[in-house]
């Protein structure tokens, strides 16, 4: 007599047959969603819950065979708009599957005819069940609408451009609009650049002073500055100055900018920063940092070693301090790890950007996927708000597999800093040397 049997013919079955096919009835349908029904009900619908259990199974295969063998495809997939708006139809198929195929299951147990002790555990077993499957599907649902709105908002649809000498270029500006800030002027300058095979980067810093930054010859900037950045239409001839002067006083040298995704005073920045670091710059990222305490509490803070105590607020003569960042390994919350960041009192501007680096590399070391997984949402809510990118949704996927890559080596740096860089009176012959020696590091001559 086969097991089937009991299982679908359960006229006149003791009670305690009847509490263990109730038990198996519940378990299978969780295992192996669909078998209660081919078992003991209606064998069509166990069907179609078979095999769209067994077909789940199966895509979730070839994507994991797919992520071995080509993972900036699988990557780019999941964050298109295409596939994932795909994917939301088919999560939120699969949530009403599970909740159907549970409540038919729960009928098919004839809860009447068990056990009056195992009716409620067995009941209660089979909505826990259904929860943890029908319950995840539905929040990956919600977190795919999140993703949207996200990508939807940060990211552009414009072309791609590829690796220059075999590297990705992105510059960093950290922009430090506070209450207590005049204007929006990069506070923070940078250049991440990323080898597009090894995934292995290198952070370029420059000082927000430096000084006669001069133009690449196909620049709007370059008819006006020849010459370097010096004699400007604003208050100082800084680097951070340039974005002021075009930003808001002749944006028309970019009128194509916005429709790029850009601001003019982005694209003349970006220009400056070309000529001073002798490399193409193929994309932006400019953060707020002001914002990036809600990206960093969204995360679930960061830990940094602080070297020395740090004024929160106050003047030179630390005045007025509202509270210290003091010294040592800590955990940061938003507010207190944009301090560290952006404390002006007490330290060198050299010394700020070398702390900005930290916090950069803090926060990259929290973007770990279970981190992200778990607090997507939140995570993409503050990212909404903080940063601003020209890079194409459609080169995400190879982003993502190069961050992967990145988070495993060491990360290289060069501070175009006293000593090695006067601001006020830069060479830039050296700086485009440094820079170069930095991107292409001798490789030893292995031992014979």
């Amino acid at each position: 007599m086969s097991i089937a049997l009991p299982i679908r013919h359960s006229d006149g079955l003791p009670r305690p047959l009847m509490t263990r096919r109730g038990w198996w009835l519940v378990v299978l349908n969780f295992v192996l969603p669909g078998s209660a029904q081919v078992l003991a009900g209606n064998r069509r619908l166990g069907r179609v819950g078979l095999g769209m259990t067994l077909g789940l199974w199966g895509a979730a295969l070839i994507v994991g065979i797919g992520y071995l063998i080509w993972p900036v495809a699988v990557l780019t997939a999941a964050t298109n708009t295409i596939g994932l708006v795909a994917a939301q139809i088919i999560l939120a198929a699969y949530a009403v599957l599970w909740v159907v195929l549970t409540v038919d299951t729960l009928r098919l147990v004839k809860l009447v005819r068990t056990a009056p002790s195992a009716r409620a555990w067995i009941a209660a077993l089979g909505v826990l069940l259904m929860v943890g499957t029908a319950g995840t599907a539905a929040y990956g649902v919600t977190v795919i609408g999140s993703t949207l709105g996200f990508l939807g908002s940060v990211f552009q649809n414009q072309a791609v451009v590829p690796p220059i000498d075999g590297r990705y270029n992105i510059m960093l500006l950290g922009s430090d609009a506070g209450p207590d800030r005049d204007g929006a002027r990069p506070d923070s300058i940078s250049v991440v650049s990323i080898d597009a095979e090894t995934g292995r980067a290198t952070i370029i810093g420059l000082p927000r002073n430096l000084e006669d930054v001069p133009f690449p010859t196909d620049s709007p900037m370059y008819e006006t500055y020849p010459d370097g950045y010096y004699d400007c239409d604003v208050d100082v001839c800084m680097l951070n100055s340039i974005y002021t002067e075009v930003q808001l006083k002749s944006p028309e040298r970019y009128p194509n900018a916005e429709s790029h995704g850009s601001t003019p005073g982005i694209e003349a920045t970006r220009d400056a920063v070309e000529g001073a670091l002798g490399i193409q710059v193929q994309y932006f990222v400019s953060i707020d940092m002001q914002g990036f305490s809600d990206l960093i509490d969204a995360l679930g803070g960061v830990e940094i070693t602080v070297d020395e105590r740090l004024p929160i607020g106050g003047d030179e003569d630390f005045n007025n301090v509202d509270g210290w960042v003091e010294a040592g390994t800590q955990h940061m919350n938003g507010f207190t790890a944009l301090w560290y960041a952006r404390a002006r009192h007490g330290t060198s501007d050299y010394d700020r950007m070398a702390r900005q680096r930290v916090l950069q590399e803090a926060v990259l070391k929290q973007f770990n996927p279970a981190n992200v997984v778990t607090k997507f949402q939140a995570v993409a809510k503050a990212g909404e708000d903080v940063v601003k990118t020209d890079i194409p949704q459609s080169m995400l996927g190879v982003f993502a597999d190069l961050a992967m890559k990145t988070r495993a080596l060491p990360i290289d740096r060069l501070e175009l800093v006293p000593p090695a860089v006067d601001p006020e009176d830069p060479d830039f012959d050296v700086i485009h040397q440094l820079v170069a020696k930095a991107l292409a590091p001798v490789t030893p001559t292995p031992k014979p």
